[in-house]
């Protein structure tokens, strides 16, 4: 995460908007923010950490945060811009916004938290927090990213537990919790175990001599189904002979019942076909000839009809004619008089615009007269109102003058400054009466560990010293024994008179004895026992004495510290004093005296003020209210001049002033009724005459064509007369000639509806099938055993031919099922091959999980891999902090998480990294912060990592604060953003960028910058 601007207001002391912008502070690595104490320094850091985590440092989650807000504001706003992800490629805003509730001060709502992610030119809301943001959490954070006030060495100050959750939970070190899995995996194995098991049980009493037996089986049921299949073949060949006789018997007897039924119908076709002969020479011959008499017949009908109605219409249309001339005659003298009409219309249409005119103009003066006293009134409350502004001006002036803001902005400082200095003596007080208590404790350990040293002893290293020489001598006598007990192996073998095997001597004054030899071996290793048990207690003792002098020490030199912290704090208290005193201000009562009297005259004054600004406000609004009426008064004005004018000028437009006299009295409502009920008899004589006029051509036109059509229906009817005569005799002749006696029957005939086509189909259709069925009688007739065909015999081939059918089958059906027991019993045997095979390699898995079971068991695994990271951390931080030392120290941490230092000035032994220096441990510190940092942006694959640090450095030394500078001096050549936040002047000077934070009394807390 690297910052790039930070946009605070509302937030403790900033009760202005503030920006610290980051982006030209961590172009230099190693930047500063300073200030007095109390001016905001630290407000910074706890705006980041609100903007990220949605809580500070100093104040808890509840109950506490309407403390943060500026009792001057009436809400917090904080906007902080950051980039974070691989390499910091991605911009994020973290929004943070609370706001007091208007009813009650002390109220703070709920908070509003948003985060931001920037994609192109805009920013877009996201649902991410700055846990997966940044990929640390709040804790976390403080320890490798932020660190605030009095937390710096907290990292060093951790319990071994607490510290490798942390790097666990830091690195995500929870993915070497196997434990878990690994026990589920087991339980899976297990589970698996028993189903192979259980399947291998239900498959046990299967064996392959099982399957030969039944593959011996199917082989002589395999004999029997081939001869079973010759019998029922040589039955079917039988059954399908006498079933193609029988088929060919019922189709005789089929055959000669159609026969039967063909010679019955023979009378009906004989009928048909006499019929049909008539019906042809009737519709080829005749029909022709009679189609066109009906159709004359209709012509003549027509014509008729035609003739009649056009000589009843002729007298219609004449008469229809007279009146519609008449009518029209009579609009057309109504229509001429329609200018005059209009005219009057119009002169109507004056009248009424004249009455509106009329009553804007009343309308206008009577806004005339209401206007005219609200503003004269107006302007006499002006007077009044400018005068008493003038006055209250005046005297916030005079107020003024006196200066109280600036004294009382100075006795504030001072007041906070005295309690903030009385209450530092106090806690540093209440330190140093603990750090009493501690050095008492210690020296009281200190003798009773002294105690424990044997008299003849000078001190523990002496006693180390002579217990270890003890087991050096010890050790060898060890040594000597079991080689004599190895030369016991070859004493049995010597006899007297006979060279030794080793030494070549025929004399054996004295061997060796096997039992003495191990008593004295048993003794030897007992007492080496309890040496080594006497020199790890000594060795121990040793160790704690020498912790109990290091704490003494320490606490002697906190104590040191403590006093000359004490003693500046009271020096400080005393500057305050004395300033004052000279002010005639003896103590802190007469000072809130003093600052509760100048903050009532602050007060008058900023009464004095508003009531200043509210005269001025009202003055300014009642001037708006004048010149609003004066421009509607004017514009009235105006109005009325101009409905004048426009009256003059309509009444002159009026044509017939005589006409519109009797009108100018009457009511718009009559007028207007007037005036559209002469315009609707306008408009509907124009309309009558047009359609009368439409009516008279169209009846007109009617009439003509009517002429037109008598004439024609009369020649009509005398040519349809003639051609009917003619058609008749011809129809005559051709009766006669055909034979045709009976008219009435000849029409019957050529209304009847005969299908000849279908008729002659059916006629030849019954030929053919007399030919049919006699010819395939004959040929049935002649074939053998058809006509003699025996029921029984065929009854009694068919039951035989069931029963061998029935036979085969069943053998069939023995077969068919040892087969699918065959296949069954193969698979089962190739399944429990398998089986046991997947069982064999499960117990192979089985021990595998059980063993690894054991290795992760109790998180294990995540201590040793956190181990590592500690140990990787301590070596990276020890190339830094071997370099601040002049590699006279190096860190280490043991198996059990906790810190020691190597102190290579003193053999290279090892004491609890507890016991450094104050300026040792705060770069000890740095060196395991900056480390942590280190690995934190290799976890984040980002280029740089971004460290800061809020730390006052008030309480060190000049050799520590010295240690200080070299430390941050050595930062300046890494690749890493540094920040630093302290009130220390001699600080300020080593840093070349820095922001300044100056708290302004009425302004509050407000950022310079060294470059600006």
């Amino acid at each position: 995460m690297i910052p790039i601007k930070l946009t605070l207001q509302g937030l403790y002391s900033y009760k202005e908007p503030q920006t610290i912008d980051f982006s030209q502070l961590t172009a230099a690595g190693l930047f500063g923010i300073f200030g007095a104490v109390g001016s905001g320094k630290s407000s910074i850091l706890e705006a980041i950490l609100l903007a990220l985590y949605g809580s500070t440092e100093r104040l808890s989650d509840r109950g506490e945060k309407n403390s943060m807000v500026n009792l001057q504001s009436d809400f917090l706003l904080i906007n902080f811009e950051f980039t974070a992800g691989k390499n910091h490629s991605y911009s994020y805003l973290a929004r943070y916004a609370v706001k007091r509730n208007p009813k009650n001060f002390d109220d703070i709502r709920p908070a509003e938290h948003t985060f931001y992610k920037r994609q192109g030119e805009e920013m877009v809301p996201i649902a991410e927090r700055a846990e997966t943001i940044i990929g640390m959490k709040k804790e976390h954070f403080k320890q490798t990213v932020i660190i605030p006030q009095g937390k710096f060495r907290e990292f060093i100050d951790l319990k071994p537990g607490d510290r490798a959750s942390m790097m666990k939970e830091l690195f995500g070190l929870e993915r070497f919790d196997l434990y878990g899995k690994t026990g589920t995996l087991l339980k899976r194995e297990k589970e698996e175990g028993i189903k192979l098991q259980t399947k291998l049980e239900a498959l046990e009493h299967l064996s392959p001599e099982m399957l030969k037996d039944k593959l011996n089986e199917k082989s002589h049921i395999g004999e029997e189904l081939k001869k079973q299949r010759e019998s029922f073949d040589l039955s079917s060949r039988e059954l399908q002979q006498m079933e193609g006789i029988k088929e060919k018997h019922q189709e005789l007897k089929a055959q000669t019942q159609s026969w039967e039924i063909l010679e019955k119908q023979i009378p009906d076709i004989e009928k048909k076909k006499t019929e049909l002969k008539a019906f042809l020479q009737a519709r080829t011959h005749l029909w022709p000839v009679w189609e066109k008499i009906q159709e004359e017949e209709m012509n003549l009908e027509e014509a008729s009809v035609g003739f009649t109605d056009c000589s009843r219409f002729k007298l219609s249309y004449e008469q229809e004619i007279k009146n519609l001339e008449r009518e029209e005659a009579d609009l057309k003298e109504k229509a001429e008089k329609r200018s005059e009409r209009e005219a009057k219309i119009r002169d109507l249409k004056k009248v009424l615009e004249i009455q509106a005119i009329r009553e804007d103009l009343k309308a206008a003066q009577d806004k005339l007269n209401v206007l005219k006293p609200q503003l004269e009134n107006s302007l006499q409350q002006e007077k009044t109102l400018k005068e008493q502004w003038t006055e209250s001006d005046q005297e916030a002036e005079k107020t003024e003058k006196n200066g109280g803001s600036e004294l009382l902005a100075i006795y504030r400082n001072d007041a906070r400054d005295w309690m903030t200095f009385e209450e530092q003596g106090l806690e540093i007080r209440q330190e140093m009466k603990e750090m009493e208590l501690h050095l008492q404790q210690y020296a009281t350990q200190i003798e009773t560990m002294t105690k424990k040293l044997p008299q003849k002893y000078g001190d523990f290293d002496e006693w180390v010293e002579a217990q270890k020489a003890d087991i050096q001598t010890l050790e060898a006598e060890k040594e000597r024994l079991i080689e004599k007990k190895a030369l016991q192996h070859h004493a049995h073998v010597l006899n007297e008179g006979e060279p030794c095997p080793l030494c070549g001597s025929s004399e054996h004054p004295s061997p060796l004895n096997p039992d003495q030899s191990q008593e004295l071996l048993e003794n030897v290793k007992g007492e080496l026992s309890k040496a080594a048990t006497v020199l790890d207690q000594s060795q121990q003792m040793a160790r704690d004495l020498m912790l109990l002098r290091t704490q003494k020490e320490n606490e002697n030199q906190k104590i040191q510290n403590k006093t000359e912290a004490l003693k500046r704090v009271k020096d400080q208290l005393n500057q305050v004093q004395q300033k004052l005193g000279e002010q005639g201000i003896p103590d802190l009562q007469a000072l809130q005296a003093m600052q509760q009297k100048l903050e009532d005259e602050v007060q008058k004054q900023k009464d004095l003020q508003i009531k200043s600004r509210t005269l001025r406000k009202k003055l300014d609004q009642l001037r708006t209210q004048i010149d609003s009426y004066q421009e509607e008064f004017q514009a009235v004005q105006q109005h009325v001049l101009g409905l004048n004018s426009t009256l003059k000028a309509k009444q002159e437009e009026i044509t017939n002033p005589d006409f519109t006299q009797a009108y100018l009295q009457k009511t718009r409502e009559v007028i207007r009724l007037t005036i559209e009920k002469v315009q609707e008899d306008i408009l509907e004589t124009a309309n009558l005459l047009d359609s009368k006029q439409k009516v008279l051509n169209d009846t007109k036109s009617k009439a003509a064509t009517n002429l037109a059509n008598l004439e024609n229906f009369k020649t009509k009817k005398e040519k349809a007369t003639e051609k009917l005569q003619n058609l008749n005799d011809t129809f005559e002749m051709l009766r006669q000639e055909w034979g045709f006696e009976d008219k009435e029957k000849l029409v019957q005939l050529f209304s009847r509806k005969v299908d000849t086509d279908q008729v002659d189909q059916e006629i030849r259709e019954y030929e053919k099938n007399c030919s049919v069925v006699k010819s395939r009688i004959s040929v049935l007739e002649n074939t053998p055993g058809v006509k003699d065909f025996d029921p029984e015999k065929f009854d009694e081939i068919t039951t035989r031919h069931l029963a061998e059918k029935e036979a085969l089958e069943k053998i069939q059906n023995q077969l068919t099922l040892l087969n699918q027991v065959i296949v069954e019993t193969r698979d089962k045997l190739e399944e429990k091959d398998r089986l046991s095979q997947s069982f064999k390699k499960l117990e192979i898995r089985l021990s595998y999980f059980r063993e690894l079971e054991q290795l992760f068991k109790g998180s294990g695994f995540v201590k040793y891999v956190s181990r590592i990271y500690l140990r990787e951390l301590c070596n990276t931080a020890n190339l830094r902090f071997s370099k601040l030392t002049k590699n006279s120290l190096s860190l280490e941490i043991d198996d059990n998480n906790t810190f020691w230092v190597v102190d290579y000035l003193n053999g290279g032994k090892k004491r609890l990294l507890k016991t450094l220096s104050g300026g040792q441990t705060f770069q000890a510190s740095l060196c395991l912060a900056l480390a942590l940092a280190e690995k934190v942006k290799s976890l984040n694959q980002a280029d740089q990592s971004f460290f800061f640090l809020d730390e006052g450095f008030g309480a060190l030394d000049r050799n520590s604060l010295r240690v200080v500078f070299e430390t941050l001096k050595a930062l300046r050549h890494e690749n890493r953003i540094v920040g630093i936040i302290s009130h220390v002047e001699e600080l300020q000077q080593e840093i070349e960028v820095y922001a300044n934070i100056e708290l302004d009394p009425d302004r509050g807390s407000q950022v310079r910058y060294s470059f600006s």
